[in-house]
């Protein structure tokens, strides 16, 4: 079992590599580079900039024969994108959109609070990072599993915020950034510089937000099982 997970889990490492290429580096490069009437100018540029994550994405779901939430979500977010370029709206409605999207993460989240499908047992509590079997086991042996649902819910709520929190600070990029008029050459590089800079600006603190929640889960799975973070972890 555990060689299967460490098998996903490079499976895991490769897609995010991928997606990272597909979806921000080569995206970036092709609107900040080659967007100028000399090359493909500023409308060729921006559609073959944001053709490859849509691509990629059809290819993906091709592929795995399934949706899934957040992919979809970031699927609408790169057709957008190009819709409000095409139509040439202003940089607060870009600004509205970045927002929108991981508002709706956040309402995705909270809402799932009033349901039994929770997205943080999908996300963080699964077993490529955690222990589920002997956890279940020792939390069934001590009667803590009521416990243990008010420590997903409060991780869960954590989880939530760092939507928000990415909500905020895409919001706050995108006004900041895109000043020049949409269909310019100018407009085109703000973009790929916004795209940019998306990572250190809102994936980070996003991150450490999200690593609180972890933080958070561990150490409450650890006061509710009396195992060890070796025992926890799937991650050696």
């Amino acid at each position: 079992m555990e060689q299967n997970v460490q098998d996903e889990r490079n499976e895991d490492t490769k897609e995010g590599f991928l997606n990272l290429i597909i979806n921000i580096i080569i995206p970036v490069v092709i609107l900040t580079k080659f967007s100028s009437p000399e090359k493909l100018g500023p409308l060729y540029g921006l559609l073959t900039a944001i053709s490859f994550p849509i691509v990629y994405s059809i290819y993906d779901f091709i592929s795995k024969k399934k949706l899934n939430f957040f992919s979809v979500l970031g699927f609408v977010s790169v057709l957008l994108t190009g819709g409000f370029a095409l139509f040439e709206l202003d940089g607060f409605w870009f600004a509205v959109k970045e927002a929108a999207i991981p508002l709706v993460f956040a309402i995705f989240i909270f809402v799932s609070l009033k349901t039994k499908y929770s997205p943080l047992k999908l996300m963080v509590f699964n077993d490529k990072i955690f222990n589920v079997p002997k956890i279940e086991e020792s939390l069934e042996e001590r009667k803590n599993k009521d416990g243990f649902e008010k420590i997903i819910k409060n991780s869960t709520i954590i989880l939530g915020l760092s939507f928000v929190l990415s909500a905020i600070l895409n919001f706050g990029l995108a006004i900041y950034i895109l000043k020049s008029p949409p269909g310019t050459e100018a407009f085109n590089q703000e973009l790929g510089k916004m795209t940019a800079l998306s990572f250190p600006v809102i994936m980070l603190p996003c991150l450490v937000v999200t690593g609180g929640a972890i933080w958070y889960l561990n150490k409450g799975i650890r006061s509710l099982t009396g195992l060890s973070s070796e025992d926890i972890f799937m991650i050696k």
